[in-house]
């Protein structure tokens, strides 16, 4: 069961064009954490804490920017295991997203990756004020989704959101989820058919 849904990912980012943007803004990458709890996948969130300069309260991938000796993908490795204590032998990077650009000027590439063994976070408090493990069932649920417009710069925006409970994920980290799923499942929410077939 993991296997086929791993596998279509990791072919599906390998076999199409990714589209990088032009250098300039401080470069950052994220990871897109997949993992299996109760025989269902879930993507993990974190909610950063409200006193943070930037993005405080709001909920994102874990994640930052990239240290100038390191490469991107080392960067969303590192920023996942001091967030919330995910180690990076536990993940297995199955390959990258669009770059997005945030509008407090960063460059961010994410990284989906496949985290086992899914063991116990430690978050840094500091900065994490929880997390949040999504079934990726109730994410591809239309009724959890909506798009704003939002005007920026004189130019008008799609925003997306998606609801979880009490939360929203929106702006950018929603903009990254939106793709890998649209990537990942516009060929027929294939998940239902993998985990739900008794039903």
């Amino acid at each position: 069961m993991a296997t086929d849904l791993l596998e279509r990912i990791r072919n599906v980012l390998a076999g199409r064009e990714r589209i990088p943007l032009p250098p300039g803004p401080v470069p950052a990458a994220v990871l897109v954490p997949l993992f299996l709890k109760d025989g269902e996948y879930h993507l993990l969130f974190t909610k950063r804490t409200a006193q943070l300069n930037h993005h405080g309260g709001e909920i994102s991938f874990p994640g930052g920017v990239c240290n100038p000796e390191e490469d991107l993908q080392h960067a969303a490795l590192r920023e996942t295991w001091e967030e919330v204590g995910i180690r990076p032998e536990q993940v297995e990077v199955l390959g990258q997203l669009d770059d997005f650009y945030s509008v407090h000027n960063y460059l961010v590439t994410p990284y989906v990756g496949f985290v086992s063994p899914f063991l116990s976070l430690k978050l840094n408090m500091a900065e994490i004020d929880k997390v949040l493990e999504v079934p990726v069932r109730h994410l591809l649920d239309p009724k959890c989704f909506r798009i704003e417009d939002w005007n920026w710069k004189g130019r008008l925006h799609p925003v997306y959101f998606y609801g979880f409970g009490e939360d929203e994920i929106w702006g950018l980290t929603a903009a990254i989820l939106k793709q890998f799923l649209d990537l990942i499942f516009s060929a027929g929410n294939m998940i239902h058919a993998h985990q739900h077939s008794d039903h």
